[in-house]
């Protein structure tokens, strides 16, 4: 058992360090979406871009095109969550819409299936159906966090639990550990975001 952990330990103690930096700002990033600051947009953007280059490292090449479109979408989101409210107002978090839910449902399918091929049979990329199903549904997930959608933690929920097998195996081991907390973080972002749909709720109907 000692063995193994010394193991573990030597292997992970060889990853980069911009991985070690990534998962860093990775962690706070998730933890300020939480508790909805306007922080996670700058963080999450130099978390990504580092992750761009981990990912490509590691032939997770749907991963590493998922972190550009997540820097793009951050910047959207920032403003978003200032000013996307009613009469430019901030945005409140709401409920996921019946189309909204049809739009991320083909989509993620869609997407899995069509990148999926073309990474199996074009690239040497490792996994790549399920590289592209976890990509899909992250971007679906991030959609929904940039409209404060209660329900973007539950789609993260999913996505963490495929990533943590993962990403144990292609040795990122940090990142790993990451997304690990991710899961307790999402888990704990839908309760907070839950209760504060149902204060919003309640100051538009006056109670």
């Amino acid at each position: 058992m000692l063995h193994s952990l010394y193991e573990l330990w030597t292997a992970a103690a060889g990853n980069t360090p911009l991985e070690w930096v990534a998962v860093v700002t990775g962690f706070a990033c998730v933890w300020l979406v939480a508790r909805e600051s306007l922080w996670n947009f700058p963080v999450a953007i130099i978390s990504c871009a580092l992750y761009i280059f981990v990912y490509f490292g590691k032939q997770l090449y749907a991963d590493c095109g998922l972190q550009g479109f997540f820097i793009l979408i951050s910047l959207y989101g920032w403003y978003e969550w200032q000013y996307g409210g009613a009469r430019n107002t901030t945005l409140v978090v709401t409920r996921t819409r019946p189309g909204e839910w049809l739009l991320v449902g083909v989509g993620i399918a869609l997407f899995t299936a069509l990148f999926g091929y073309y990474l199996r049979y074009n690239t040497d990329a490792a996994l790549p159906y399920w590289d592209s199903f976890t990509t899909a549904g992250s971007l679906a997930a991030q959609y929904l966090l940039v409209r404060k959608r209660l329900e973007n933690w539950l789609l993260w929920i999913m996505v963490d639990i495929i990533y943590v097998p993962i990403l144990w195996y292609k040795q990122l081991y940090p990142t790993c550990g990451l997304y690990a907390v991710y899961l307790v973080l999402a888990v704990y972002g839908y309760v907070e975001w839950r209760r504060a749909e149902r204060a919003a709720v309640q100051a538009a109907v006056g109670i």
